[in-house]
């Protein structure tokens, strides 16, 4: 923890709800007066990749997050019909507009939060709507399945 910011204990419980019972699409978290992670919100389980990137968007282009995300996707090995997969990946959003001590402290916490949440197939960084955008996180996502 090389920024000294600390994981809340409801996060913990939250990841268990997204990664086994699948209680949510997506959860947002913030860091609170500089000093621990904690949740912003949450998504229902029926919230689209869109609702995910317009809470991003609406937070502000000076705001930095970080976004636990259930990504369903189709995925076709060689020789067979597609299947659907799910991945969750953590993503570090910090805009290029945000000010830079925002973005290295989001940036030196990430590996808390990373720590934190054992288990999570992608890790994508994003300064941008395009780096986020849902073709970009699809590509990250597949780009380590089999073919």
């Amino acid at each position: 923890m090389a920024s000294g910011v600390k994981v809340s204990d409801e996060i913990h419980k939250a990841y268990t709800d997204i990664k086994k019972s699948k209680k949510y699409r997506y959860i947002i978290f913030h860091i609170k007066d500089d000093k621990e992670i904690c949740i912003e919100t949450y998504g229902d389980r029926d919230a689209t990749y869109d609702d995910y990137l317009q809470h991003l968007s609406n937070v502000g282009p000076e705001q930095c997050r970080y976004g636990l995300y259930d990504f369903e996707y189709e995925h076709a090995c060689q020789g067979t019909s597609d299947t659907k997969k799910q991945k969750l990946f953590l993503m570090s959003w910090c805009p290029d507009t945000a000010k830079i001590k925002k973005k290295m402290l989001y940036s030196s916490s990430f590996d808390a939060l990373k720590h934190a949440l054992e288990g999570v197939g992608k890790y994508i960084q994003a300064t941008d709507m395009a780096e986020a955008s849902y073709e970009c996180v699809l590509e990250k996502c597949r780009s380590t399945d089999r073919s």
